[in-house]
């Protein structure tokens, strides 16, 4: 067995054995206005996968409830074996304590995630997408109407399984997939990757164009039952 590969069955078996974390985090309210309890971060990196920027990190904008945390680590583990050689970038989260992180208007109380593209480059090679001060840790890169910037593209179909596996590890935690947005131009292209007809089925994608043009990540907010905001 690969060292790769034994990694990505530890880490998924640490993010399932232990079952959902309902207990170690409380989330209230709604990602657009509301406040989150026991907060945790997302592992900065791991056997495929790796945080936008270690500022980020260290300034404490990736923080998620318990079983959000859980979800992601388990979907990365599940990945590595569905697509092997493909690597992720995940981007800001929330603050330990939730409410406004701006100049996001939602991640308020720890079931939002942005995650950056996968992008190949020229030769084909799954590569991380360059996220930095010069590009707004990632958030100012544009890519063009047929996915492209410089040398990249979107791997359209590597978004599709990340959304599936998503899905899938959220449904063994006890949740789902509440509401992705992407920008509305790339879907016919989302969907015509082999997950296509069960993208339309299972996902609920934001009608329309969000505030912001997300077409260097995809928000992903998780649908859990959340205490009143008092």
């Amino acid at each position: 067995m690969s060292r790769l590969r034994r990694r990505a069955l530890l880490a998924g078996w640490a993010a399932t054995a232990v079952g959902p974390s309902w207990a170690a985090s409380r989330c209230f309210g709604k990602v657009a206005q509301g406040r989150l309890e026991g907060g945790v971060t997302l592992p900065a990196d791991g056997a495929n996968f790796s945080a936008y920027s270690r500022l980020g990190v260290t300034a404490g904008r990736t923080h998620v409830h318990a079983t959000v945390r859980d979800i992601v680590v388990d979907a990365y583990a599940q990945l590595a074996t569905a697509l092997p050689g493909t690597v992720f970038v995940y981007g800001e989260t929330g603050w330990a304590g939730g409410g406004r992180i701006r100049p996001h208007r939602s991640h308020q109380n720890g079931l939002s995630v942005d995650f950056f593209v996968p992008v190949r480059n020229a030769a084909g090679v799954s590569v991380p997408l360059p996220t930095g001060i010069t590009n707004k840790l990632g958030y100012s890169i544009e890519f063009d109407a047929a996915g492209c910037f410089d040398d990249l593209r979107i791997d359209f179909a590597a978004i599709a399984e990340h959304l599936f596996q998503l899905a899938e590890s959220a449904r063994r935690h006890g949740s789902g997939l509440a509401m992705v947005i992407f920008d509305p131009p790339y879907l016919p292209m989302l969907l015509a990757t082999p997950r296509g007809d069960w993208l339309r089925e299972h996902v609920n994608f934001m009608k329309g164009r969000a505030w912001v043009r997300h077409d260097e990540h995809y928000h992903v907010d998780f649908r859990m039952t959340c205490a009143p905001l008092a």
